[in-house]
């Protein structure tokens, strides 16, 4: 999100570049690039949703109309023609559910209980969800054993509130030149 603040072109070419260092896959590439716009849209305090059209019309045209179809209002996980590990229906799958589910903690479920690639899907739904919902929409048992040990730092760990002011850091301070 460091590219953010560089509108949709800046945000979406970031993630496409970010994703190619460990996916050869184009779709991946895409799939990242709409993630992170959607992302974006909803940290500048719109709706992603409502702002979809748009965030399709900057995809590359090979593989716009694949997004279309799991990102349809309409759309349902139990349509995905493929295991929900691969890129559209994972996408898919997190955007139905905050589509559908009003609640961070509920949506969260909601993908896991879709069953399959349950730790991509989720991830990628709770990366939305807290885009959406804003981080007190997650549930504090979730985050208070959050820490990360650094290694190489003298015993050293961040805590929630370490990483809240890294990510704020990031967000606040737009690339130069």
């Amino acid at each position: 999100m460091y590219f953010a603040h560089g509108g949709r072109q800046a945000a979406m070419d970031a993630a496409r570049w970010i994703a190619a260092l460990t996916h050869g896959d184009p779709a991946a590439w895409e799939g990242s690039a709409i993630f992170h716009d959607l992302v974006r849209v909803a940290l500048d305090g719109a709706d992603p949703l409502t702002d979809l059209g748009q965030t399709l019309a900057a995809v590359q045209p090979d593989h716009r109309e694949r997004y279309a179809i799991v990102l349809a209002p309409d759309w349902h996980p139990d349509q995905a023609t493929e295991f929900n590990g691969a890129v559209w229906p994972c996408l898919g799958s997190a955007v139905w559910a905050v589509r559908t589910i009003d609640d961070y903690e509920d949506a969260i479920r909601a993908a896991i209980d879709l069953g399959g690639d349950t730790d991509t899907v989720a991830a990628v739904t709770g990366g939305l969800a807290g885009a959406v919902y804003g981080p007190a929409a997650i549930p504090a048992h979730w985050t208070e054993p959050l820490h990360v040990p650094l290694p190489g730092s003298g015993g050293r760990t961040l805590f929630l509130t370490h990483l809240v002011d890294l990510a704020r850091d990031l967000v606040e301070r737009p690339p130069s030149g």
